[in-house]
């Protein structure tokens, strides 16, 4: 169990923008990063996605979630919610519930937005609770990184979050960047603190 996984779904590339950012955060703090993502989700019935994407993470099994040390999870807001590739693939860990495989690991949530009232926040907590059913350790962002203070754009105390524009065309901003690198790096700290020791 020595990476952090850092799981997310993106539609328009702000998401996966983060999770690359938080991943670099998890590397300063002296651990892995595995970067996954997740298919989209079919409305009609269930389809199969080839099982390599055309570009960027490899699609996450529920064996990455199994071995690792603490988790990032990240989505766009769906209506004050996460997107459905997300509840799909978080619905079909039961068996890791069962086993109690993730309880006691550290875990943060991350989140991009088309309006600033978009739900950014209701989002963050919606991807908590099964995180809290799992009996992860929840990680937000303490407000000693200053950035919360200033951003005009994205960036709350329950995880880092970016604002997309109502065309999705903003790009992530040095400040939403900032609180991506540092809850990735308080994430492999807390993990690396978590992990027991080899005797």
């Amino acid at each position: 169990m020595s990476y952090i996984l850092v799981l997310y779904y993106s539609r328009h590339g702000a998401t996966a923008e983060m999770a690359r950012q938080i991943a670099r955060g998890v590397e300063s703090g002296g651990m892995e990063a595995r970067l996954r993502t997740l298919p989209a989700v079919s409305t009609v019935c269930e389809a199969t996605e080839d099982s390599i994407p055309a570009a960027g993470a490899p699609y996450a099994e529920h064996e990455d979630l199994r071995h690792c040390a603490g988790l990032a999870l990240g989505s766009p807001t769906r209506f004050g919610n996460m997107a459905a590739p997300v509840k799909y693939f978080l619905d079909g860990t039961s068996s890791l519930w069962l086993a109690g495989t993730l309880a006691g690991k550290p875990a943060s949530v991350f989140t991009s937005t088309s309006s600033p009232h978009g739900g950014q926040e209701s989002t963050l907590l919606s991807m908590m609770l099964p995180l809290l059913h799992h009996g992860m350790l929840l990680l937000g962002l303490p407000y000693s990184e200053t950035d919360l203070l200033h951003t005009r754009s994205g960036g709350t105390p329950y995880g880092p979050s970016h604002l997309a524009g109502p065309e999705n065309t903003l790009p992530v901003t040095d400040e939403e960047r900032r609180l991506c690198h540092a809850l990735g790096k308080r994430l492999a700290e807390t993990a690396a603190m978590l992990t027991p020791r080899a005797t």
